[in-house]
């Protein structure tokens, strides 16, 4: 009985606030076609939408903003004032379906909120269940298991940063006798040359 209570206000209020929504597009297209009147333009749908900042998509599927649309590109002799009313009866039937839709889809999800509520309830349930079996014994004997299998962690991480040291130290020595067996080399190179001249 609850949860088909709860979502009334926040329906009420969703519907105002996208009737404000709704209320303030269609101004800024009036004003729009009234801006591209004054400046002579040629009035379409493409021109109404960049002017007022809403989409085409609305201009068509608002009854209102199609008819006020319809009237201005009439006024101006334009023939796309056909095709919106044309389109009218076309996306009017989708509207409708994506709408119940939507209805149903929220009522599905409404009965899976409650079904999931249940389940995580009966979760929550065997959880108390299990922990009450637990003994003293038990419990002791997994924190000392849990104490052990962290010093150990912290041992190994310990004797990797070691390790990573040692191979550290051990690359540089490596680079430092690869430099030192080069000069020698050269130096043996220059001894050899100097040597056949003498």
């Amino acid at each position: 009985m609850n949860t088909a209570t709860v979502p009334e206000p926040r329906t009420a209020a969703a519907l105002a606030a996208r009737r404000r929504k709704t209320e303030t597009a269609l101004q800024r297209v009036g004003e729009a076609i009234a801006r591209l009147r004054r400046e002579k333009a040629q009035v379409s749908v493409a021109a109404v939408a960049r002017r007022a900042d809403v989409s085409r998509t609305f201009l068509y599927d608002n009854a209102e903003a199609r008819s006020v649309v319809a009237a201005a590109m009439a006024g101006t002799g334009e023939r796309r004032s056909r095709m919106l009313v044309e389109q009218d009866d076309e996306r009017e039937a989708p509207w409708r379906e994506r709408a119940l839709n939507a209805e149903d889809a929220l009522k599905a999800a409404h009965t899976e909120i409650l079904a999931q509520r249940t389940r995580i309830g009966e979760l929550l349930g065997q959880i108390r269940d299990a922990q009450a079996e637990w003994t003293e014994e038990a419990i002791q004997r997994i924190t000392t298991e849990n104490t052990t299998l962290k010093q150990r962690a912290r041992q190994l991480t310990a004797d990797n940063r070691t390790l990573d040291e040692r191979l550290k130290a051990a690359r540089s020595n490596l680079r430092f006798q690869d430099r030192r067996v080069a000069d020698l080399e050269a130096q043996l190179a220059d001894q050899s040359r100097v040597g056949p001249n003498r």
